[in-house]
């Protein structure tokens, strides 16, 4: 096996063991908060080997723990692998970086998707909430992994960082800015106002007086699409280098949009008979436009490019 090869299948292996740990011990200390240790790796081990969906009368045992904890790391190692791969091409062309960005968010979605078919979120086992931070942090811990071997790679795609979080925390607090006061215009015209986050509260953070309810989805709310907006912040620098990287942009906002929905869907589905369907999409354009414009001003050249390239194609 050649030099290159051997690296990008170390570096996949580990990063891939870097994710299954960060997923590892959150669910660890999850459990740990509940008072149940290794209930997540006894319910899913029972799930995957014998089919088990309900958690009744299951107890945590080291055959299951162990068999889902192989299991567990052989599909991050198997997922690491294949981005360490991407990783490698991409630092012979840059524009292949979206492959990287697509698939961190199809491995987001996918897990979603599992948990909702089959019924997993229903048993009150996996929270919606538990799912997303541990694939999160995961993910966050891979790409500081990937990074850090790929230095190059990182300093042509971004340059420097923290102007970029800056630009993405200011973007992130103008769409969220934005969202709250269509929503809040929404409810106004209804006349109840506040009945918009204190539904959402209620419903996807569970919480049980309309003061909190509010105050927790507002800070939830805000910190997601300050998130949102340094990942789009970063596209938007790499995409100075790289225009292709445009195209993962669109893919994010296109994410967040379909993201958005569904968390509901798999959360408390009966969130969409209290909400017009509408108003969450109108919602999310208006905040996507807001953004979008925030990071155009501040990168009038790239406007300028993409908007010349357009003129040629229609010409």
């Amino acid at each position: 096996m050649a030099g290159p090869q051997r690296s990008v299948l170390r570096e996949g292996i580990v990063a891939g063991l870097i994710g299954a740990a960060v997923v590892a011990v959150w669910f660890f200390v999850y459990d740990i908060a509940r008072g149940e240790p290794f209930r997540t790796p006894t319910l899913l081990g029972a799930f995957v080997f014998f089919g088990v969906q309900t958690p009744t009368g299951l107890d945590p045992s080291v055959g299951l723990i162990l068999g889902y904890t192989v299991l567990h790391g052989l599909a991050f190692i198997a997922f690491g692998v294949i981005a360490a791969s991407l990783m490698a091409m991409s630092e012979r062309e840059p524009a292949l970086f979206i492959g990287f960005i697509i698939l961190f968010a199809c491995f987001e979605a996918f897990f979603f998707a599992m948990v909702q078919v089959f019924g997993l979120s229903k048993a009150g086992e996996l929270t919606w909430w538990s799912v997303l931070v541990g694939n999160l942090l995961a993910s966050v811990a891979m790409l500081w992994y990937f990074f850090r071997a790929h230095r190059a790679l990182r300093q042509s795609l971004v340059g420097s960082w923290g102007a970029v979080i800056r630009e993405g925390v200011l973007a992130g607090i103008v769409g969220a800015a934005v969202v709250a006061l269509w929503f809040f215009a929404i409810d106004a015209i209804h006349g109840e106002l506040l009945r918009t986050p204190t539904l959402l509260g209620t419903a996807l953070l569970r919480q049980q007086t309309p003061l909190a309810a509010v105050l927790s989805y507002t800070v939830v709310h805000g910190v997601a699409f300050v998130l949102f907006g340094i990942i789009g912040a970063f596209l938007i620098a790499g995409a100075e280098q790289q225009p292709m990287l445009i195209f993962a942009l669109v893919i994010l906002f296109t994410s967040f949009e379909i993201f958005f929905f569904g968390l509901i869907l798999i959360a408390a589905s009966w969130v969409m008979d209290e909400l017009a369907g509408w108003t969450v999409f109108v919602g999310n354009v208006l905040a996507a436009a807001a953004m979008l414009a925030f990071y155009f001003r501040r990168h009038r050249g790239l406007a300028h490019r993409l908007a010349a390239a357009w003129e040629t194609d229609d010409s």
